[in-house]
């Protein structure tokens, strides 16, 4: 599993649309410590759909809010068997790159970074 050799760890950051929050969490992220990641979304008309692929691709995945958490479950429950899927809490109110975004989103990826 990541953090066990020196392969750089994957984080996949989700929302529904994967317009403004898991992109900007992708962007801010990225590089960071050693960190590869990637954004999607769970709606049909998001920007980067979510698929296996990437479900697959990713070590830890982080969704904005509990809902996707579920809905992320029924549509990969088998593929999250052996990966840490946490829910941020983030609810859907900010644009691309927002301060108040960046600010939360640093504040609670803090435990992950280390």
């Amino acid at each position: 599993m990541a953090g066990t050799s020196d392969r750089p760890r994957h984080f996949l950051f989700v929302c529904g649309r994967n317009r403004w929050r898991s992109p900007t969490a992708e962007a801010i992220f990225a590089g960071r410590g050693g960190l590869l990641t990637m954004s999607a979304g769970l709606s049909p008309d998001a920007e980067v759909p979510i698929d296996a692929d990437l479900v697959s691709w990713a070590d830890r995945i982080f969704v904005m809010e509990r809902s996707q958490l579920r809905k992320l479950k029924r549509q990969f429950g088998a593929l999250l068997a052996e990966r840490r899927v946490v829910s941020l809490d983030i609810p859907d109110r900010y644009r691309f790159m927002e301060p108040a975004l960046v600010d939360q989103l640093e504040r609670k990826m803090r435990p992950f970074l280390r």
